[in-house]
């Protein structure tokens, strides 16, 4: 067949360890056959940001802001065990995908890989719930203070007006543990904003929850946000036939349990971070994740929500196969080229896209899947364990049946 081309570049960031191995395998056997591929390359691998100081990264965030989509290969933040394991690093540089959300503005979304022969552990659900978390504040921006002695705490803003607001937090008669956290109404703002753009981009309900009944001024400010900002987003909602929905943490938890799921579920930043990785299981495994960065304006960068499976490519090293699960690297190959067929008027694209996928679905509901998967399928199904490479080229004989 003749490849599909393509018009616009879309911006590619390669990445670290084993899902770097698989990043080319899956272009090699997958995509490079059927598109005539177009990207900017950025190498955010670790060693090549230690030799740039870490420029490539913000160059990578600049560039995607400009074509407005992306591709971005899983990557390693060092910690002091990676300073020995790299011991060409100058630095313990910081998180790519933080200088990547802080440049772009944008809001983390997670949704499942489902599949018909593994079903979620809440029997009920049967399409994919996406959380948005906001990544910003709270307590992952807090200080901490423990004192010892009976006393009072108050909390104090000082204006750069030299207007001063205080406000008694508590008297204690001993011991005690203080927290103080914050967040900002540009922030809220950007994420609200991103949550509806995200639910018209993918034809899906809203829900939003908080606990502003407690957190009057605090989680109100949240609710407040949201209410105002969708004022922008009601006609396109109406025209979709899809519903922005606010209600307490406590009962959209409820709520989600008992739903069947196909909806976008917008939490805090501590809240996100909990349900997602609820979601994340409940469905069947974090290789099965999808993460997307979505900023306001519509600059969308596709990922995996995993690591960069750091065992595997040990043994990748040794001249071991490994059965390292592929999908979530895979789908956010597929998330980028359809965003970029979407945005150029390329339907051919588009349709590629929806094709990969569902060949991926189709192999796995054959029952070839890496080892992974194989215990959580239903049982009475066949499921047998494979290398990579042959999932690969199993997805890849699927994918050239259906085109």
């Amino acid at each position: 067949m003749e490849k599909i081309k393509m018009t616009t570049p879309l911006v590619e960031m390669d990445g670290d360890e084993m899902t770097r191995v698989l990043w080319k395998m899956i272009k090699d056997e997958l995509i490079l056959p059927f598109v005539e591929l177009k990207t900017e390359y950025y190498d955010l691998g670790l060693l090549h940001r230690n030799e740039t100081k870490d420029q490539v990264t913000v160059e990578a965030a600049n560039a995607t802001r400009r074509l407005g989509v992306a591709v971005k290969c899983a990557t390693i933040t060092p910690n002091k065990q990676r300073m020995v394991e790299y011991p060409q690093l100058t630095e313990m540089w910081k998180s790519p995908n933080g200088t990547i959300r802080s440049i772009l503005d944008g809001t983390v979304f997670r949704t499942p890989i489902c599949i018909d022969t593994i079903h979620p552990v809440v029997k009920n659900w049967k399409k994919p719930i996406t959380i948005a978390r906001h990544a910003y504040g709270d307590v992952y921006k807090s200080v901490d203070l423990y004192t010892t002695e009976p006393g009072s705490a108050t909390l104090t803003f000082v204006g750069e007006s030299g207007e001063k607001k205080e406000l008694l937090v508590q008297k204690v008669d001993g011991p005690a543990v203080w927290q103080a956290a914050h967040n900002k109404e540009k922030s809220i703002r950007s994420f609200a904003r991103s949550c509806f753009q995200y639910a018209i981009d993918t034809k899906q309900d809203l829900w939003f929850s908080t606990k502003d009944t407690i957190a009057k001024i605090y989680d109100g400010e949240f609710k407040k946000v949201f209410e105002e900002e969708f004022e922008h987003y009601r006609a396109k909602f109406e025209e979709l036939g899809i519903t922005y929905f606010y209600t307490l943490i406590d009962d959209a938890v409820a709520r989600v349990i008992r739903s069947e799921g196909g909806f976008i579920w917008a939490c805090k930043n501590y809240d996100g971070d909990v349900m997602s990785d609820m979601v994340s299981t409940a469905f069947g495994s974090l290789a099965m994740m999808t993460s997307v960065l979505v900023s306001p304006d519509g600059t969308t960068e596709y990922e995996a929500a995993h690591g960069t499976v750091t065992k595997h490519y040990y043994r990748h090293l040794r001249g071991e196969e490994t059965s390292t699960n592929p999908m979530a690297t895979i789908f956010a190959w597929t998330g980028a080229l359809r965003k970029r067929g979407q945005l150029d008027g390329l339907t051919e694209l588009e349709q590629f896209a929806d094709k990969l996928e569902q060949a991926c679905f189709t192999t796995l509901n054959q029952g070839t899947m890496t080892k992974d998967l194989v215990g959580l399928v239903d049982e009475g199904v066949q499921a047998h364990a494979v290398t990579s490479a042959a999932f690969l080229a199993a997805v890849r004989g699927n994918l050239e049946a259906s085109l």
